[in-house]
């Protein structure tokens, strides 16, 4: 790969993990937030859950979009594993072929229905949905276009890497 595109996708990879972590810190200072207000000053703070519920949302998908690399999701993978590169390689086309043909499928719907939720809003923060579940369409085109080019790359005779449960880490 052009070493300017790999240093343009590290900084977005870069952008997205910030992204990431801000979001969780939001949701971590309104959970403490809640708790100070409902235990220590007996206020009533339905927004802050509210908040941390659509932040969870907003960080699963934002996560799975941008964030998670292939080689990090998780999977049950024994009979993957087990083989070799080339049934490896065939086996990642037919699932990467499923996952474009479902998702290429649902889109339209998706997108008919995320719209169509401008009609309701949140209770607290009075936030359209349209807008709060907007990160579905984001996670469906991402995924998307992950697939395409990890299928395209299977096609070209790149087999997925395996697992190597000996390498595995906790991220740090």
């Amino acid at each position: 790969m052009n070493p300017r595109a790999r240093r343009f996708g590290s900084r977005l990879y870069k952008y997205g993990e910030f992204i990431l972590t801000a979001m969780l810190a939001v949701m971590f200072f309104a959970f403490l937030f809640q708790i100070a207000a409902r235990y220590l000053f007996d206020w009533p703070t339905g927004w802050t859950n509210e908040l941390s519920a659509i932040l969870w949302i907003w960080l699963v998908l934002w996560g799975a979009s941008f964030v998670v690399t292939e080689q990090e999701e998780m999977r049950f993978d024994l009979i993957y594993a087990a083989v070799g590169p080339k049934v490896r390689r065939v086996m990642f086309l037919v699932s990467a072929a499923a996952l474009l043909v479902l998702y290429g499928m649902s889109f339209p719907a998706i997108v008919s229905y995320v719209t169509f939720m401008k009609v309701e809003s949140s209770a607290y923060m009075g936030i359209r949905f349209d807008w709060l579940y907007s990160i579905y369409i984001v996670f469906v085109i991402a995924i998307i276009v992950r697939y395409l080019w990890l299928g395209w790359q299977a096609l070209r005779g790149k087999a997925p890497e395996e697992f190597d449960p000996t390498q595995a880490g906790s991220g740090l």
